[in-house]
């Protein structure tokens, strides 16, 4: 039985939808929501443009400055995206989304606080736990605020929140480290900080009034946009406390335990466990940097053990998510996708910086311009061209994701090496429109293939994947090869960067590979949804 305290938001919500699916308090809290993205990429993508003043100031390497970015956010991010994912499954998605923006936005100020690598990586954890709480609700809300033939759309206008909120960013970040350093030359700002740190602040502290806008949305019934109303869980927090069980190491050999896994299960767990540590000692005594590879350890068997006790514990979704191949493959084809969105999108002030000289504020505001303008037409174009062709074929949201696999990447090459300034920056905008082109399709294709109730964890194994192949081996993987081409190669350290990138666009093949092996499955599976859902136990109407 629900309690009465979420009474007035299924009656809010009620009122809200039952006037128009899609209607004018929907577009509304899709603005809201855009809003709340752009706050939450502000937070993220501000490291990029104050990387090199990091850099000097704590005495970091590339690879330091990629495991900030990418891995330390991103492990936390992910993993603990999974028992958010199944709170916002189960409890109201509003309240979700606003404590979350709130803890995000206090972890970023604090940032503005660190001395040290250590501190810095401690307090991206925090962000990267905080913003966990977002996407998954949102793409939850919005599908039910929305009727499905208009979902990649929507869901593509939500995440132009990407490009928004990097683009003001990379500018906001610059404008301050310069004006800031301007004002108060060395050892006479207030309270001893430096420019990159009065950043942190700046961005981070308005997160918290935002908060409370976000608290005052109505809660949309939970799948009634297709007729499928989910019933309302009375123990919300119970699940979420299981689920976070089931992904933190040691709690999830206890449950495991719990849902009756048996000896063969617990075995298998140990195994995956120790094999996955073998491998992250061996990368360890092979490229160093062991932070990165000892949570990236942690992270990938959290995951392993919240999959094997999802198999027990809700057998319908863990087939809707795992035994649909045209999800998973899809899922594998885009994070690769990410693999050079984010590469390539953290590194592009720095590389600007390095190779063609320019100052903070310049590259902040063309670069920051140019992602917030370019990057938002581009994910909206891709939404509304991928719902225009599905008209036609069911694989449209795929043949989207295919051609930004490979359409952009020769013009990425030309911004890479490009002689003029000029030129990088018009190719640069060039790039950002087509490879943002996939991620309203990506995200509506997961939520088309899987049951209301499990839209939202399975959009958090979806920005699990993403997080994981994309932004925690990304942004790490081009600095650790721009270290590695700059100490051994004896390269200047802007053609190491560069040379870097380059390599980075090979991901975009393996992206090519996997979407296409997603069309072969996807129509079937997609019109099959409902009897796979029954044949997997789960009750229909």
């Amino acid at each position: 039985m629900a309690t009465l305290k979420d009474a007035p938001d299924r009656e809010r919500g009620a009122s809200a939808l039952d006037a128009a699916v899609g209607g004018s308090y929907a577009r509304y809290a899709l603005g809201v929501l855009v809003v709340v993205y752009v706050f939450n990429f502000v937070d993220r993508q501000i490291l990029s443009i104050l990387a090199e003043e990091i850099k000097r100031d704590l005495g970091l390497s590339d690879a330091q400055i990629g495991f900030l970015y990418g891995t330390a956010f991103a492990v936390f991010y992910a993993v603990f995206g999974l028992p958010l994912g199944k709170l916002a499954d189960v409890w109201t998605r509003r309240k979700l989304i606003a404590v979350g923006l709130s803890f995000w936005s206090v972890m970023t100020a604090l940032s503005g606080t660190a001395r040290s690598f250590f501190q810095l990586a401690s307090y991206r954890v925090g962000v990267g736990v905080g913003e966990a709480s977002a996407s998954p609700a949102a793409f939850s809300m919005l599908s039910d605020y929305f009727p499905p033939r208009l979902r990649a759309t929507v869901l593509a206008i939500y995440s132009s929140g990407v490009y928004i909120g990097g683009g003001v960013g990379i500018f906001l970040g610059g404008l301050v480290v310069d004006r800031w350093n301007a004002a108060f030359p060395p050892g006479t700002a207030p309270f001893g900080l430096a420019g990159w740190q009065a950043a942190f602040f700046v961005v981070g502290l308005p997160g918290l009034g935002m908060a409370l806008w976000v608290w005052s949305l109505r809660e949309p019934v939970r799948g009634q946009s297709e007729g499928l109303v989910a019933p309302v869980e009375p123990h919300p927090f119970r699940e979420f406390g299981r689920e976070l069980a089931a992904v933190l190491p040691g709690l999830s050999l206890l449950g495991l335990q719990r849902v009756g896994a048996g000896r063969s299960g617990i075995t298998l767990n140990l195994a995956v466990g120790t094999a996955i540590a073998l491998v992250a000692w061996l990368l360890i005594r092979l490229l160093g940097t062991p932070a990165q590879w000892v949570a990236l350890g942690i992270g990938l068997y959290a995951a392993f053990s919240w999959g094997q006790g999802l198999r027990l514990r809700d057998r319908a979704t863990f087939a809707m998510i795992f035994r649909t191949k045209a999800l998973l493959y899809g899922v594998i084809g885009y994070a690769f996708l990410g693999f050079t969105g984010y590469g390539i999108g953290f590194w592009a002030p720095p590389f600007f910086v390095r190779v063609h000289h320019v100052n903070l504020t310049e590259v902040g505001a063309i670069l920051g311009l140019t992602a917030a303008v370019c990057g938002w037409l581009g994910v909206t174009l891709g939404g509304v061209v991928s719902d225009a062709l599905r008209r036609y074929t069911p694989n449209a949201r795929l043949w989207v994701g295919i051609f930004t696999a490979s359409a952009p990447v020769p013009l990425a090459v030309l911004l890479l090496t490009a002689e003029s300034t000029a030129a990088a920056y018009a190719y640069n905008a060039l790039v950002s429109v087509g490879a943002s082109m996939w991620i309203g399709p990506a995200a509506s294709t997961v939520n088309d293939l899987v049951m209301p109730r499990m839209r939202a964890i399975a959009s958090a194994f979806y920005i699990l994947v993403i997080t994981f192949i994309g932004l925690a081996l990304g942004p790490y993987g081009i600095g650790r090869l721009s270290d590695a081409l700059e100490i051994s190669r004896g390269f200047e350290p802007g053609e190491a960067l560069r040379t870097a990138m380059l390599f980075a666009l090979l991901a975009n093949a393996l992206a090519l590979l996997f979407l296409a092996l997603a069309a072969r499955h996807l129509p079937r599976e997609e019109a099959s949804r409902l009897e796979r859902a029954r044949a997997a136990g789960e009750p229909t109407r």
